[in-house]
């Protein structure tokens, strides 16, 4: 096994096992060995990461902003200088190419620890006059917290989460997907090395029970989920019940619209980027291109050529561009839903196949002549599997674009300003890019609307998401009471 970790779990402070829980398998999508053999927590486990981050969050919430913020610094320079390592396990344990995972994953969860670490002492209420009087307002933590992950980008969500819930003086408990359990137990280990207190940053390993288990412990005052729409039912039923917060980055089926004047080879880039980075598998991906009908037949000529061009291998060569898919389970999936898509008419353009005598390869795969009712274009297919969709004009396309339950993000490529900005202040999508696409800097709040989910994850916004506001009034005059 090439990337046993020390331990299954990193509990207060230190890596912990109990051999009790039930065996989790951490398999290399590529070839199908067995990196890493870890344990699901057993209800001891869970009791000892929650009962740490009681007894360690009031002293961190009490410490200077600025002292927390250090912290997440030292952290975000420790994944910086251990990238390539991490990037290896990144890849082992989740099949993508080691050339995305060396700019994509640990790094950008080093800029995550860097951001809020950096906002940490500006995160302040405000003061607010009232004639005699005034009242100011406080940020404060919400205490003890949970997150679960996705196994798509597992140490870059797992910083997404602890970064502002650490930075504004929470604790987290983090679940990673039972898929990609690895990279969060080196997240856990940089942050201790970087002088986090013992408690308040936990990773619990297993499946949706324990997952379960955590999200309703009456101990968690506030959720954050990555995952799918059914999940996100689950957690946020549960939260409802005990009148908790939560927010919720699930799933989507997000438009990338292309307008007639738009650049041609950016345009395809665009599609590109927003279905075939990470084999498909990003929550964000624009899966249904809506493209306009006098630049059509140009557009798909143009992106068979270049979509059969992409290299599919080995993910620890740096020559390979496009990886397996992250599981046996996820490409059966994938491959169902190609064939349900050429059963219902749609024309396949390229693509279409499983890769390979061995691993979870799929090639890049472009239907066209897709209708707004077909499967392909309704579901998410979390693969390298685009629709392409046709249009006549704008009005058309917003309404058809729209006409999705989800909501997290949208596309527009077009030369015409004005109207990339008319068209996406029509969308209904908590994430848009005009003439780009799935470029999401941590300065910039992410999130969905709809389906997709609830909260912003990134920018200033988490800020709001991961504290609670008190008010205080201030009376600086007698008391007039009428009785």
């Amino acid at each position: 096994m090439r990337a046993q970790p020390a331990a299954s779990h990193f509990v207060d402070g230190a890596f912990r096992e109990d051999t009790a829980g039930p065996v989790i398998r951490s398999v290399y999508p590529a070839d199908g060995s067995v990196i890493a053999e870890i344990h699901g927590a057993t209800p001891a486990v869970l009791d000892a990461a929650l009962s740490a981050a009681v007894r360690a969050q009031p002293d961190w919430a009490a410490r200077r902003p600025v002292e927390r913020g250090r912290v997440l610094l030292r952290a975000a320079e420790i994944l910086r200088a251990r990238n390539a390592e991490l990037a290896e396990l990144e890849t082992l344990d989740t099949g993508k190419p080691i050339a995305e995972t060396l700019v994509a994953d640990a790094a950008s969860g080093a800029e995550a620890l860097e951001y809020f670490g950096g906002i940490a002492a500006a995160i302040t209420g405000q003061t607010i006059p009232l004639g005699n009087d005034f009242a100011y307002t406080l940020r404060e933590p919400f205490g003890v917290c949970a997150g679960i992950g996705a196994w798509n980008y597992p140490i870059q969500i797992a910083c997404w989460k602890a970064a502002p819930a650490l930075a504004c003086g929470n604790a987290l408990v983090f679940k990673p997907s039972e898929l990609t359990p690895l990279s969060a137990l080196a997240l856990a280990e940089a942050l201790a090395q970087a002088g986090l207190p013992a408690g308040l940053f936990s990773v619990v390993q297993g499946d949706g029970a324990v997952g379960a288990a955590l999200v309703g412990d009456p101990r968690v005052a506030k959720v954050s989920l990555t995952g799918s729409v059914a999940t996100g039912r689950k957690v946020y039923t549960t939260t409802a019940e005990g009148l908790r917060p939560a927010t919720m980055e699930l799933g989507g089926k997000s438009p990338l619209i292309v307008f007639d004047d738009a650049d041609l080879e950016d345009a395809v880039s665009g599609a590109i980027l927003g279905n075939f980075y990470s084999a498909g598998q990003i929550c964000s991906n624009g899966t249904r291109v809506f493209v306009q009908d006098g630049i059509r037949e140009a557009f798909l000529a143009r992106l068979k050529a270049r979509a059969e061009a992409i290299r599919l291998g080995d993910p620890l060569d740096p020559a390979t561009q496009m990886g397996p898919l992250a599981s046996a389970a996820q490409t059966e999936r994938v491959l169902g839903f190609i064939e349900r898509a050429r059963a219902a008419g749609a024309r396949l353009v390229t693509g279409g196949t499983r890769r390979g005598s061995e691993g979870c390869f799929v090639s890049p795969t472009v239907f066209a002549d897709v209708t707004d009712a077909m499967e392909i274009a309704q579901e998410e297919v979390f693969g390298p599997v685009m629709a392409v969709l046709g249009f006549s004009c704008e009005t058309e396309v917003i309404a058809r674009a729209n006409a999705s339950p989800y909501g997290l993000a949208a596309g527009v490529f077009t030369r015409d300003l004005a109207r990339a900005h008319r068209v996406v202040a029509r969308l209904q999508a908590g994430t848009c890019w005009i003439n780009s696409y799935n470029i999401t800097p941590v300065e910039m709040p992410f999130g969905g609307v709809k389906a997709s989910g609830l909260g912003r994850e990134n920018g200033w916004a988490a800020v709001e998401h991961w504290t609670r506001v008190k008010s205080v009034h201030v009376g600086l005059g007698s008391v007039d009471a009428p009785y």
